[in-house]
């Protein structure tokens, strides 16, 4: 089944949201602000979308610059810090079996419908 990582206060969330409602496919929403992924399930994440944890950072938010930035993190470090804020979390995160996005922008989306 195909879930998408929201945060319902996100227009670029929502828009993706939109996407998946539009595919008529089965799809489970985690509102990961309230449903925070674990370690591992992050670290999952972050090799289905084939990236490094740093790229999966919000980093022009307040919590980022405040206590993170310029700092020397270790990959661990930087997924846990999302657990610990999971508003750094980029997003929507749409999952489809073994495929993984960001939907910045929504339309990336389709790629894995």
């Amino acid at each position: 089944m195909i879930k998408i990582y929201h945060n319902p206060r996100c227009r670029k969330s929502r828009e993706g949201l939109q996407l998946l409602k539009e595919s008529k496919q089965e799809f489970k929403i985690i509102e990961y602000l309230k449903e925070i992924p674990s370690f591992n399930e992050l670290k999952s994440i972050i090799n289905l979308l084939g990236i490094t944890p740093l790229e999966l950072i919000r980093k022009n938010e307040s919590i980022w610059k405040k206590n993170y930035k310029g700092k020397e993190l270790t990959n661990d470090e930087m997924i846990r810090a999302m657990t610990e804020h999971p508003k750094l979390i980029e997003r929507p995160i749409v999952i489809n079996k073994e495929k993984a996005i960001i939907g910045r922008p929504p339309e990336n989306i389709k790629y894995i419908l």
